[in-house]
């Protein structure tokens, strides 16, 4: 291969940043499928306070995923309490998968081709 087509990036289409996803790279979206992937369903609340989060703030990235159909939102009970969780699709887990492999392969040519001091 020559450096030019190193320099391209890979057979997927040049650089590796863009095979990132713009409403999965958003650093709180992020974090909401990376939690969601570890848990089967994950309360709103735990995301709110583990993201730092304001609620509406929260509200609306959750909206934002649930339009791309990355996560199902779902409300219901736990005894007398309002609860809602959220669920990761497997859309959404498709996604996150895609990120993370362009997150990697931006860090492998990153450090494949830093210049030594």
């Amino acid at each position: 291969m020559s450096s030019d087509e190193e320099a391209a990036g890979p057979s997927n289409g040049g650089h590796p940043t863009n095979g990132l996803s713009d409403t999965v790279h958003q650093r709180n979206r992020l974090g909401i499928l990376t939690i969601a992937a570890e848990a089967e369903r994950v309360e709103v609340s735990y995301l709110r306070d583990a993201l730092e989060l304001t609620a509406g703030n929260l509200s609306r990235h959750l909206a934002v995923l649930e339009e791309a159909d990355l996560i199902q939102i779902e409300r219901g009970y736990h005894g007398r309490r309002p609860k809602t969780w959220i669920r990761i699709t497997q859309q959404g887990q498709a996604a996150l998968a895609a990120e993370i492999n362009a997150l990697q392969e931006l860090l492998r040519r990153h450090q494949a081709y830093r210049p030594t001091p």
